[in-house]
C-alpha cells in the first residue's frame, strides 16, 4: 500500500512539473498560430474580395 502512495505522489509530481514546465510555451505556440491564422485570412479575403464580388454580380445579372 505504501508503494501505492508514493508511486502515485511521483505520478502527482511529475505531472505538476510537466505542466509547468510546458504552459507558456504553449500558450505562445498558440498565440503565433491564431496570429498567422488571422494573416492568412486577411490576405485571402483581401485579394479574392473584389474578384468574388465580380463573380457573384455576373450571376445576379444573369438570373
Amino acid at each position: 500500500m505504501l508503494s501505492l502512495i508514493a508511486t502515485l505522489q511521483t505520478l502527482g509530481f511529475t505531472l505538476k512539473n510537466r505542466l509547468n514546465n510546458e504552459k507558456g510555451a504553449t500558450a505562445v505556440e498558440y498565440g503565433i498560430m491564431v496570429g498567422l491564422i488571422a494573416v492568412v485570412i486577411i490576405v485571402a479575403v483581401s485579394t479574392l474580395g473584389g474578384t468574388l464580388k465580380g463573380f457573384f454580380t455576373s450571376i445576379n445579372a444573369n438570373l
